[in-house]
């Protein structure tokens, strides 16, 4: 079989890519930029997300193809590019007959009082939020239509990933690694779920394999959501740190946008971090038989490995 992964070198991307590797899939690597691999089945290819030509170029052949880009976090942006890289790759699943699925997140659904599911409704309540609903629908619409078969596999918040694109990475791992003051964004009394980047791409890897679920939305394996003030305890615990945090209010955050414009586009989706945001993955963890990584061991491994003190 032949893996075609768009939007190559992200956290999800690389992990889903390590999963494939270990199981001597053929891989082909898709983005702008060069990848390198030491694998003698991993390939690279050049082809710009927006260039529908350059991606079917590299896709011929696909048994499967992921989408697990990430676009510079900015709506409009997002408005522009987002409908036509989603419309390409609904082209390239009529085109080459390959499986597609794409690595959404949770912004279609807006806030949410009680858990999220994959029948939770879209409720978008932030401009990236209409965006990511008007393209799962743009997906999954032609997958009803049966013009392909596609499925959706949703994540919430990250962590562990290697590049410090999480904010629980960024401002309580690497802080911690530092031995610099972790920050919390949001009310640390509120539960929250992250969804661990090596469980991700095992998950990714475990839908590639399997067919039968295929036109379906499924919610990645992620640990029951537990306080921001126990994240922080457990992160603290594994650097033998004191968990003494500060806390970011909107304000706060809405203050230090004025001066960075990637951090006033995380503003909108505030109300993540000021209300409990459950994910409930409950569906895949029961077809597939996967237990998430617990937030112990992934922060565990993540402090000594990636995050390890500097």
């Amino acid at each position: 079989m032949i893996h075609t992964i768009l939007g190559a070198g992200g956290a999800v991307a690389n992990a889903l890519t390590r999963e494939l590797s270990n199981s001597n899939e053929t891989i082909r690597l898709v983005s702008r930029k060069p990848i390198q691999s030491t694998s003698k089945n991993t390939s690279w290819q050049k082809a710009d997300l927006l260039n529908y030509a350059e991606l079917l170029e590299a896709s011929k052949g696909s048994d499967v193809i992921y989408l697990t880009a990430g676009l510079v976090y900015d709506k409009d942006i997002w408005k522009t590019q987002w409908p036509v890289i989603m419309q390409n790759f609904i082209n390239l699943g009529k085109e080459t007959g390959a499986r597609l699925i794409f690595f959404d997140n949770v912004y279609m659904y807006g806030l949410v009082d009680g858990p999220m599911t994959e029948d939770t409704r879209y409720n978008p309540c932030s401009a990236k939020g209409k965006v990511r609903a008007q393209i799962a629908n743009m997906l999954m619409d032609e997958a009803k239509a049966g013009n392909i078969r596609a499925s959706i596999a949703r994540g919430a918040d990250f962590y562990g990933t290697e590049n410090l694109n999480s904010f629980f990475d960024m401002m309580v791992l690497d802080n911690l690694a530092k031995k610099k003051g972790i920050q919390w964004l949001g009310n640390p009394q509120n539960i929250h779920s992250f969804s661990y980047i090596p469980d991700m791409g095992k998950a990714m890897f475990l839908l590639g394999q399997h067919p039968e679920s295929d036109n379906q939305i499924w919610h990645m394996p992620t640990a029951p959501a537990i306080t921001g003030k126990q994240f922080v305890e457990i992160a603290a615990g594994a650097y033998n740190a004191k968990p003494k945090y500060f806390a970011i209010n909107k304000f706060f955050l809405w203050a230090y946008g004025l001066f960075n414009k990637n951090v006033m586009s995380t503003v909108e989706m505030y109300y993540q971090y000021n209300h409990d945001y459950i994910f409930d993955s409950s569906k895949f963890e029961k077809t597939f038989n996967f237990k998430p990584t617990s937030y112990a061991d992934g922060i565990k491994a993540m402090a000594e490995g990636v995050y390890a003190p500097k």
